[in-house]
């Protein structure tokens, strides 16, 4: 199901280069059970997991939408080749799904080759 909350949110903001990034779930905080989407935020100005996290559901919170932490990692991103490398964990939220970083990242970068390592 959509929800115009939802969907002015945007499934993948990731820069280029290396960075942290975070693996977030978001949902309706008005309307429990009309939605719930899972986000990929990576920034290289974000020193901290932590901060990521902040900047995203702050934004959110805004918007109406209650958002959960599912872990964090890295992201390698070259756009000029047509590459991400998605890897590592966060120390405080523990490791995200790569694999499932990698499904959302492919909604954006459909022809993009993601590579997933430890």
């Amino acid at each position: 199901m959509t929800n115009a909350r939802s969907d002015a949110v945007p499934n993948v903001d990731i820069e280029e280069g290396q960075f942290k990034y975070v693996l977030i779930k978001i949902k309706d905080k008005e309307n429990a059970g009309s939605f719930e989407k899972t986000i990929v935020r990576g920034y290289k100005d974000c020193q901290w997991h932590s901060d990521i996290y902040e900047r995203c559901s702050a934004h959110c919170q805004a918007m109406g939408l209650e958002t959960e932490v599912l872990g964090g990692g890295k992201i390698e991103h070259d756009p000029s080749a047509k590459k991400i490398k998605v890897f590592g964990e966060s120390t405080g939220y523990g490791k995200a799904d790569h694999e499932e970083t990698k499904k959302i990242l492919l909604t954006k970068y459909p022809n993009y080759t993601i590579e997933v390592a430890e």
